[in-house]
Formats: structure tokens, C-alpha cells, sequence
């Protein structure tokens, strides 16, 4: 991955970006010598976008495979959560 750091960024702008990504995918940009920040192609970002959402599809139908949910109405949810979020305050007021 290539290495840009914030000086070019700043002297040579959005052309220091696209040199970067010329024939890769993503680069870096360092700021004071620590890597901070990466840049990509708006298609490449979509398609890392996607892949999340369908790693994420396939994690809920593990779950739901495993037993791992819960059916409620909204009525039955919401009391769940006022449960869950009371318990909370009172572990952390002790």
C-alpha cells in the first residue's frame, strides 16, 4: 500500500491521491510518521461496504440457525430493554 504523508497531501493535493491509487487499491497517509488515514476509490469503498453487509447477513443467519434471537412484540422489547438499561444503572451507582 502506498505511503503518502500529509505534507505532499497538502503541497500537491488531490494529484498526490490519485498518483497513490494509480494500480492499487488503497493508500495511506501518514501524519507526523504515524499512518492515520486511508484513501480508496469510491467503488472500492462500496464494495468493502457490501462485503461488511454480507459478513454481517451471514453472522444473523448463523444466529438465527444456533437459537440465538429472541420474538417479541415491541411492547415486550421495549420493557426488556427499560429492564436491561435499570440494572445497568444500578450496578454502576454502587
Amino acid at each position: 500500500m502506498k505511503n503518502l504523508n500529509a505534507n505532499d497531501l497538502k503541497v500537491r493535493g488531490i494529484a498526490a491521491i490519485e498518483e497513490a491509487l494509480s494500480g492499487q487499491t488503497e493508500a495511506t497517509i501518514s501524519v507526523r510518521g504515524t499512518q492515520r488515514f486511508v484513501v480508496m476509490e469510491m467503488a472500492h469503498y462500496h464494495y468493502l461496504r457490501e462485503c461488511e453487509l454480507d459478513a454481517a447477513l451471514v453472522q444473523s443467519r448463523a444466529d438465527i440457525a444456533a437459537g440465538r434471537f429472541v420474538q417479541e412484540s415491541a411492547e415486550e422489547h421495549m420493557a426488556r430493554l427499560n429492564a436491561f438499561f435499570m440494572s445497568e444503572q444500578a450496578d454502576s451507582s454502587k
